[in-house]
């Protein structure tokens, strides 16, 4: 009778065989999930087959959208945003990622130097004294400047800084917050201005000086606080790095947690907040045909590497410039050209591109049946730029 009333009160579980049929599913599909990603990232003829036929990474010119533009007009194009843009005959046109006119602009601007962060555009004439900031697709402000712009740049909250020319001194550079206000001025009474940057956080302008006027070359790059300059010009600067003879700087600009990444014709070095350098690439022994710093986080580097008694391979080695880590990624081609903005880089091929993420994986590759010689880009989206036309990537 006890062992009634045990077994009445202690029934037999019964397995919910549906609930078990879903769970083994589930356990296959992530066996063969993370089988597939083992092979994709190991195996290099299926990765490219996956990134052809699943993917579809792979796109030819016939399938683009493309904006018609005439050869003699001499149009200047910029990928700007998630948009192609179009300055010719003082119109500024902003086309979407179809090829769709949205916005025309009219800047008097005839010779652009422009530069871009974010959903900021500035835009000057080179050589030349008007300014614009662009926001999205309106004018925020615009400028006529006492002397000749020779250097511009934008930082991702919309502050700029121009350097300038042709005026009492050797060069002045004047930075505006994202209304226009004028913040400062700084004068450089000798040294040519090789470039300026400002750090994301609207802290600091970095100035790159080269000086030539004794038998060497020497390249010093001065700090300067914004705040501090604010009020006193003269007591502001920060930090002040003297490279070594015959050094020459050719580009600066601030990535993420204020690293001012430097580089040289022959190297390129990374400047902490505390003023601590660090060499993370040198170009001794090795046949470097590109390198670039502007980046969001990383710096990238071409190399050409023989591969065959008339043949070559290029080896892109990106290095995040937080950890010094680096990442390859080689193309059984001489890369013609280099492009990079935000996290991807361009790598002109002839008649193909391909467009490959910081993380060393690749986004986007085409394949053309004309010769490249130009393209512009964007985070989100490429212009490939023809005689007649501009056929747009997005990626």
């Amino acid at each position: 009778m006890k062992d009634f009333w045990n077994e009445q009160n202690n029934p037999v579980k019964k397995i919910n065989k549906k609930k078990l049929a879903i769970i083994i599913i589930i356990l296959i599909l992530l066996i063969i999930s993370i089988t597939l990603s083992i092979i994709y990232v190991k195996n290099e003829q299926f990765r490219d087959w996956v990134d052809k036929t699943i993917l579809r990474k792979e796109i030819s010119q016939e399938n683009l959208p493309s904006i018609e533009i005439k050869a003699d007009d001499n149009p200047t194009v910029y990928a700007f945003n998630q948009n192609i843009c179009i300055l010719n005959k003082n119109e500024f046109k902003i086309y979407n990622s179809t090829g769709k006119e949205e916005k025309t602009l009219n800047l008097q601007i005839t010779t652009p130097i422009i530069d871009s962060a974010n959903r900021y555009l500035a835009i000057g004439e080179n050589k030349g004294k008007k300014l614009y900031l662009i926001a999205d697709k309106e004018i925020v402000w615009e400028k006529e400047i006492n002397g000749n712009i020779s250097e511009i740049t934008v930082n991702q909250n919309g502050y700029v800084a121009i350097a300038i020319v042709d005026t009492s001194y050797k060069t002045v550079v004047e930075i505006y917050d994202e209304k226009g206000n004028e913040l400062f001025k700084t004068f450089v009474a000798t040294n040519r201005v090789g470039d300026i940057s400002i750090s994301n956080d609207n802290k600091y302008l970095a100035i790159a000086e080269i000086d030539t006027s004794g038998t060497v070359i020497k390249s010093n790059i001065k700090i300067i606080s914004i705040e501090d300059a604010k009020t006193n010009p003269d007591n502001s600067e920060k930090n002040s790095i003297k490279g070594e003879n015959n050094d020459l700087i050719t580009n600066i600009k601030y990535q993420e947690k204020n690293k001012l990444v430097c580089m040289y014709t022959d190297k390129i070095n990374v400047i902490s907040e505390d003023g601590n350098v660090q060499t993370i690439s040198k170009n001794e022994n090795k046949k470097m045909n590109y390198m670039d710093i502007n980046l969001q986080n990383s710096i990238v580097t071409v190399e050409e590497q023989s591969s065959g008694l008339f043949t070559a391979d290029s080896l892109i080695t990106i290095t995040n410039t937080d950890t010094s880590t680096a990442t390859n990624y080689t193309i059984n081609a001489v890369a013609k050209e280099i492009y990079t903005s935000g996290n991807i880089i361009g790598l002109n091929l002839g008649t193909e591109l391909e467009f490959i993420n910081t993380s060393g994986w690749l986004v986007k590759r085409y394949l053309g049946n004309e010769e490249i010689t130009k393209i512009t880009l964007s985070n989100s989206i490429a212009g490939i730029v023809f005689r007649d036309r501009v056929e747009i990537i997005n990626l």
